[in-house]
């Protein structure tokens, strides 16, 4: 064995034998070359047997393993050793803090009220609210149009409706037809034309208001800075004013209170062509009273009893020709032809008690005649101020002035 040579070593015999530079230069060749360990040869062998890629994958994967695992070990034990030693004050501070508990007795009970809550609606558009009008506007009469209707449209009194249409109604609901403009106010009271040498004060006063309410109501668009003195303000004559509130007394013709058989001058005063002469004795009645019309036609149709309107009747409905009976009896004091009543009769029932009948088609009685209750005295239409065939009928008293018919009848 001793025998035995490696052909390194033969080599650097040879060399060594020959100069020195040799030598030194095969010395360096042999020592640059690395001895293979035992962990190489293994690698070379898996290689030379192909299993090299996997073993590097499966050692990859290993490592990963054990990197991981020294992870959590680290933080499993030195990290909360940091925190309880109080050595990082960031660690220290975002320790968690305990949530206080309440015991369920002393968390007070919720509030209760009485006073609903304003609920806030999702809209798809805005309300504006609608401002009053303050113009006077103007409106057309239709068919089936009455003074109360028209007012109860617009808001506003029947009187109003009156009061700014006198030219037009001359303050009767009787003289409404269809096709008349009327004038609309914006809030009750009346309508008035300024005339030249009025004083603002004496108006207001006619009125029953205050200057300061005419003065300062938007729709008379007046400048109160400009309006100089009051006797004598400045204000053109024929300028229509609205007092707002404002009344009046009715001017239309009303039958008089009163005539009874002994005044006949009263009669004549009525004018028209049914005016009665002296009267002497004749029927009185008995205080009581029955319906003018028939069974049949015992209903309000148009107006009823409205002093607001300056209607101190009832209108009772029924086709022309209907008969017409005297309420209670009595002596006639008036028969004939009045404007706007067309054909009318008046009876005394000599009690201080009067009764009247008017837009007759027919007048079935004479002046001074006495008639019973109940007797037939004329018959129904629609004559002088009428809108369609119907009874106008007051009931009067000395003492009571203008009454209700409807209190007083009996039931229908």
């Amino acid at each position: 064995m001793s025998n035995t040579q490696f052909p390194e070593e033969l080599s650097g015999s040879a060399t060594r034998d020959a100069s020195g530079s040799e030598k030194s230069s095969l010395r360096s060749t042999y020592s640059v070359q690395p001895k293979i360990s035992l962990f190489g040869r293994w690698l070379e062998t898996l290689a030379h047997l192909g299993l090299g890629e996997l073993t590097l994958r499966i050692g990859t994967n290993v490592l990963s393993v054990i990197l991981i695992l020294a992870v959590v070990w680290l933080m499993r034990n030195v990290y909360p050793q940091a925190k309880l030693n109080g050595t990082s004050g960031a660690l220290a501070a975002s320790l968690p803090t305990a949530t206080p508990t309440l015991s369920p007795a002393a968390i007070p009970a919720p509030l209760t009220t009485s006073q609903a809550g304003i609920s806030r609606l999702a809209l798809p558009h805005t309300n504006i609210p609608t401002r009053p009008r303050m113009d006077v506007i103007t409106y057309t009469v239709q068919p089936g149009d009455s003074v109360f209707g028209i007012a109860d449209k617009f808001g506003l009194k029947p009187s109003t409706i009156l009061f700014g249409n006198y030219a037009t109604l001359k303050d009767t609901p009787h003289s409404l037809r269809p096709g008349q403009e009327l004038n609309i106010l914006p809030v009750n009271g009346t309508y008035y034309e300024w005339q030249a040498g009025d004083g603002l004060n004496a108006v207001a006063k006619y009125f029953g208001v205050d200057a300061e309410v005419i003065l300062t109501f938007p729709g008379n668009h007046l400048d109160p800075d400009n309006i100089g003195d009051y006797a004598h303000p400045n204000i053109q004559p024929g300028t229509r004013l609205v007092i707002p509130g404002g009344v009046r007394e009715f001017s239309g013709w009303q039958a008089p209170i009163g005539l009874t058989r002994d005044q006949p001058a009263l009669a004549r005063v009525m004018g028209g062509t049914g005016s009665c002469g002296a009267i002497s004795g004749g029927a009185n009645g008995f205080g009581t009273f029955v319906w003018p019309t028939p069974t049949t036609n015992r209903r309000v149709s148009g107006y009823t009893y409205s002093p607001e309107t300056n209607h101190r009747a009832i209108d009772l409905g029924g086709k022309i020709g209907t008969a017409i009976f005297a309420t209670d009896a009595g002596v006639i004091v008036y028969a004939g032809w009045r404007d706007d009543y067309g054909y009318m009769i008046m009876v005394d029932h000599g009690n201080g008690w009067q009764s009247l009948y008017a837009h007759l088609s027919q007048i079935n009685v004479a002046c001074g005649q006495s008639v019973g209750q109940g007797e037939l005295i004329g018959l129904m239409g629609s004559t002088g101020n009428s809108s369609g065939s119907h009874l106008h009928f007051e009931l009067m008293n000395t003492v009571y002035g203008k009454i209700n018919p409807l209190e007083w009848l009996p039931a229908p």
